[in-house]
């Protein structure tokens, strides 16, 4: 493990896509400790129905990443630049950001380890308070697994490629569409060096309100 301090833990675990090391294998009872210990999150009414469906098979790894490009609207072509900065970019970012993916997407397939974190129950169409609830219960896994992750030595970035063609995932990896939804696809792999340091952010005072907005 790492020698981070807890503050150090949370400000610099990044999502990492230009650094992750596709030619280490990543150990699959690492892998199973992150998840361990993502485990230990809160989860609503304490329900623990989350899932996490680990993808290291080659043959499967390249169908997935190939779904995720499909779900990104490139199908099985990397997304040119320019389509990707009027998909993706917004005022204020940044090239590196559209830039990144555009590389994650040309390499999703060699990254070692494929992460699905689902939850069970589908709130389509429901409301805000269900749908908060139901994300509420998994996100804080997803996020303990990706500070394990990094702790561990690893790199993630939480992607949402998979969720324009969930059914088709679901498909593929055997997921049961109709009683359990998928949040994300997860690359995992070591990084290349572990000096990552706190991002550029927002100043404090401009997003923290007292009282009222």
């Amino acid at each position: 493990m790492l020698d981070l301090t807890p503050e150090e833990l949370l400000t610099t675990t990044r999502s990492v896509r230009y650094r992750l090391d596709l030619n280490r294998p990543v150990d699959p009872a690492l892998l199973r400790r992150c998840v361990e210990l993502a485990t230990q999150a809160p989860t609503g009414r304490h329900e623990q129905g989350w899932s996490f469906v680990v993808v290291t098979d080659p043959e499967r790894r390249a169908a997935l990443a190939r779904l995720w490009r499909k779900g990104l609207g490139q199908g099985d072509r990397p997304m040119s630049t320019d389509a990707m900065e009027r998909a993706y970019v917004r005022p204020g970012s940044m090239e590196r950001v559209w830039s990144g993916l555009r590389h994650l997407a040309e390499n999703l397939h060699r990254v070692p380890a494929l992460v699905v974190p689902c939850i069970e129950g589908r709130t389509d169409g429901l409301g805000a308070d269900r749908q908060a609830g139901k994300w509420g219960s998994l996100f804080p896994a997803v996020w303990s697994f990706m500070l394990a992750a990094r702790l561990h030595g690893l790199g993630t970035v939480l992607t949402t490629g998979n969720m324009p063609v969930e059914r088709e995932v679901a498909e593929l990896l055997g997921i049961p569409y109709d009683t359990v939804m998928q949040a994300a696809v997860i690359p995992v792999a070591h990084t290349v060096g572990t000096d990552f340091r706190a991002a550029p952010r927002i100043p404090v005072d401009d997003v923290l309100h007292w009282d009222k907005w």
